[in-house]
């Protein structure tokens, strides 16, 4: 696997280029921004993104779609290893990737593309096979679905600062009238600005928070009790059957996978 300088790829005369990274538990990437998209696949571990519009987390086998020139930056959650795909911005825009960050699948074939990707010289033929398994990257990142991995930020400052306390600590018994009165609005008042700036209820938007909290702290190796009882479910079923309805596998399935996926890779 081949680890590039940021500059050497920033300016490669190649649409797609691709790197891989390994990184130790807690190391925390400063904000900052590429002047090319770029698709951050964790191949092992999880990782956390931040921009000034929400937080995703990335747990394996998904990946993160960052358009150009956004900022952002990267959590790591356990001992994490990635494969990013950087695409020119006239050629995301020709592919037709979307230009806000959005978490996405990962197919058999995405994966196999970017393991072989990292490995291509910065200066791959064109008209070769180098060139025709990059194409094949760019089609298969256009192709994927898109998953409700992120938790967005507001506009509105009040609402902003409020939210990014949340997410430093989220916790289920946080209530609606609680936040309505930290914001200094009525109760009618908050719960509809709230929907408006983010799209969803302060109710909805907690949940989430909790349950990507979660995924994080899973995947640096908590239990899924503690982590339940932390974030204020009433048990460990509860707090399993909260995570299967949204993330589609309970905690104990999506630990198992994992670390299966640890050892493929």
């Amino acid at each position: 696997m081949r680890h590039t300088r940021v500059d050497a790829y920033e300016n490669a005369p190649r649409d797609v280029v691709a790197t891989g990274n390994d990184y130790a538990a807690g190391y925390v990437l400063p904000a900052h921004a590429h002047r090319r998209g770029q698709l951050l696949y964790a191949s092992a571990g999880v990782v956390s993104v931040v921009t000034d519009r929400g937080s995703w987390v990335v747990p394996p086998r998904r990946a993160l779609w960052i358009p150009p020139g956004v900022p952002h930056e990267v959590h790591m959650s356990g001992e994490v290893s990635t494969r990013s795909a950087y695409v020119r911005p006239e050629a995301a825009d020709a592919a037709g990737l979307p230009a806000y960050c959005q978490v996405i699948e990962v197919s058999v074939l995405l994966h196999a593309l970017l393991l072989e990707a990292v490995d291509l010289p910065l200066e791959y033929a064109l008209d070769g096979r180098d060139g025709r398994v990059m194409a094949l990257l760019l089609d298969e990142i256009r192709a994927m679905p898109a998953l409700p991995l992120n938790t967005p930020l507001p506009a509105e400052p009040r609402l902003r600062k409020l939210c990014r306390s949340v997410l430093a600590a989220p916790a289920l018994e946080i209530d609606i009238d609680t936040m309505a009165q930290r914001a200094g609005m009525s109760r009618r008042h908050f719960t509809r600005l709230f929907r408006r700036e983010t799209g969803m209820s302060f109710a909805a938007w907690r949940q989430q928070a909790c349950l990507l909290a979660a995924l994080t702290r899973l995947g640096g190796g908590e239990a899924v009790t503690t982590v339940a009882v932390d974030l204020g479910y009433a048990s460990a079923s509860a707090f399993s059957a909260a995570f299967r309805r949204a993330l589609g596998a309970p905690p104990s399935r999506y630990l198992m996978l994992q670390k299966r996926h640890g050892r493929e890779t």
